[in-house]
């Protein structure tokens, strides 16, 4: 975005502080509420924050004029599932009737269905249908998402997923950062030799992954029925070989030792950890890991939520997404996160904004230059039809977002 961007007249700005993810009392007390305030950005970096008048007008520069509303960073949807073939509308009436999560991917129904969809559908069908959703993430305030591969698990459908991403975040605006997670499921065709696709998946699709900078991360499903805790960890040490950082999707439906494989393996996050226990906290702590928790999920399973008062408590610092999917969670709005999380996790305003900007931005490597409003970070931020930040919290169901802005490049 070249020229300047003035945005003036804003009622109340509201943003966390800082480059890395905060824990702790900070995860909200990073928070500067600024009134009367305005935002100056040049070339899509931000290089003026204050209050009062403005500085002056001149000819090159875009104003918007805020209205006297609520300007908070953008939004950083930090884990989506945001490639897929189908959806599975057909699950809903197995669910109502209380068939669980594992029963039905047991059934080779659940992952493994998409997993069919995804090998069936063509690069220009899975582009088409994800780029509508990122339309529609944009218009939600969203500027940055992460995004996984592993409806494939097997080459040419991993391949396929992650080139779809590499392709649409060439188109922006909403970037994406890629995340490799062949290790969703174990494919069909693996089921009575399972040590057979750990190998594959750590002898060559994470070496080709990196090798043609598909991916910046690898993630691992360390769950009952689908990878165990050492497999996990074999996985996740093959990815750290080949330069990819860790994520771990652990302790949604049972704890079988993914805080552990965490903690073990460095991982940036940790996804889920519905049932993480006052020891697993202690762990993610320990190993500086972010907990990066899905509210939305746990609503629509009809699950537990996560403990995030005693993650928040312990030091853990708290990130919350999505799960956009096709399974269980096919929802890509995260103001819904916004919303749900602050009333079923217990967390203030502050501590919610932390988590949905700065925390999220730490969970996928950009904290140093997105999920906070401040000079010489990039100028990603939305304008909201609000007067202060606690009011995004507590309307439901209603689009507030007047205007996003990445880069420096308005969006209505």
């Amino acid at each position: 975005m070249n020229g300047d961007l003035l945005i003036k007249n804003i009622g109340v700005l509201a943003t966390p502080t800082g480059t890395s993810a905060a824990s702790g009392s900070k995860q909200g007390g990073c928070v500067r509420v600024m009134k009367d305030a305005y935002v100056l950005a040049r070339n899509g970096i931000i290089t003026e924050v204050g209050t009062g008048e403005p500085p002056e007008v001149t000819d090159d520069r875009l104003v918007i004029d805020a209205g006297g509303r609520l300007v908070t960073p953008g939004l950083v949807d930090a884990h989506t599932h945001l490639i897929f073939g189908g959806w599975r509308q057909n699950e809903l009436d197995q669910k109502l009737k209380g068939r669980t999560y594992l029963e039905i991917l047991e059934a080779g129904g659940g992952i493994l269905s998409t997993v069919r969809a995804t090998r069936a559908a063509s690069e220009e069908e899975l582009e088409e249908k994800a780029e509508k959703v990122l339309r529609e993430m944009l218009s939600f305030g969203v500027t940055t998402c992460e995004a996984k591969s592993g409806y494939g698990l097997e080459r040419a459908t991993e391949m396929k997923q992650l080139e779809v991403m590499r392709r649409l975040n060439g188109k922006g605006p909403v970037e994406l950062v890629p995340t490799f997670m062949g290790a969703h499921a174990l494919p069909e065709e693996y089921r009575e030799d399972r040590d057979s696709y750990v190998k594959l998946l750590c002898d060559d699709l994470i070496p080709e992954v990196a090798e043609k900078g598909l991916a910046e991360y690898c993630d691992v499903f360390c769950e009952q029925g689908v990878f165990t805790a050492d497999e996990s960890v074999r996985i996740l040490e093959a990815a750290k070989a080949h330069g990819l950082g860790c994520k771990i999707h652990t302790d949604e439906i049972c704890d079988i030792g993914g805080t552990a494989a965490a903690e073990e393996v460095g991982a940036v996050s940790a996804e889920h950890l519905i049932m993480a226990d006052a020891a697993g906290i202690e762990r993610l702590a320990r190993g500086g890991v972010i907990a990066c928790l899905l509210p939305c999920t746990s609503f629509y399973l009809g699950a537990d939520y996560a403990n995030a008062r005693g993650m928040i408590d312990a030091g853990v610092p708290v990130a919350m997404a999505t799960d956009f999917n096709p399974g269980s969670c096919p929802a890509n709005n995260m103001q819904f996160v916004i919303n749900v999380g602050c009333l079923k996790y217990r967390m203030t305003p502050e501590e919610v904004l932390t988590a949905v900007t700065l925390n999220g931005a730490a969970a996928i490597g950009r904290a140093d230059r997105i999920g906070t409003i401040e000079p010489g970070k990039q100028a990603d931020l939305v304008i909201w039809d609000a007067p202060d930040l606690p009011f995004i919290c507590y309307r439901m169901g209603s689009n507030l977002v007047s205007k996003a802005v990445k880069n420096g490049a308005v969006y209505e």
